[in-house]
């Protein structure tokens, strides 16, 4: 998909799946236009170890980036257990277990749609 420009949809779907693809645990992918205007779409996923975080986040940013995405801003690090990528209209936290356990943003936008969800 090089060189192809996402809408906003596809980039979201587009980094649940990159996500999923560098084995993330819990891909939730939310739909929170109802319920926030500072995004359309939350990707929350998880990796396993500092490592597996920032491979997630170094494809998640790599690949959208291939595919017309800008990342406007880069929050967090592997070693804090968290990072955040935001797209404009999407936005990506990655976590520790330990830290998506303590933020539990799934329950914090419970009111937003699940359009993804892969364990």
């Amino acid at each position: 998909m090089e060189g192809v420009l996402l809408d906003i949809d596809q980039q979201a779907k587009a980094a649940a799946d990159i996500a999923s693809d560098k084995k993330a645990s819990d891909v939730l992918l939310l739909d929170i236009r109802d319920v926030s205007v500072i995004a359309d779409y939350f990707v929350i996923c998880s990796g396993n170890s500092n490592r597996q975080i920032q491979a997630i986040a170094d494809s998640i940013d790599e690949d959208l980036g291939k595919q017309g995405a800008v990342l406007l801003h880069r929050e967090g690090n592997a070693d804090s257990g968290w990072v955040l990528l935001d797209f404009g209209g999407v936005i990506v936290h990655i976590f520790g277990p330990k830290e998506r356990e303590y933020y539990r943003l799934e329950r914090l936008w419970s009111e937003a749609k699940t359009v993804v969800y892969l364990q």
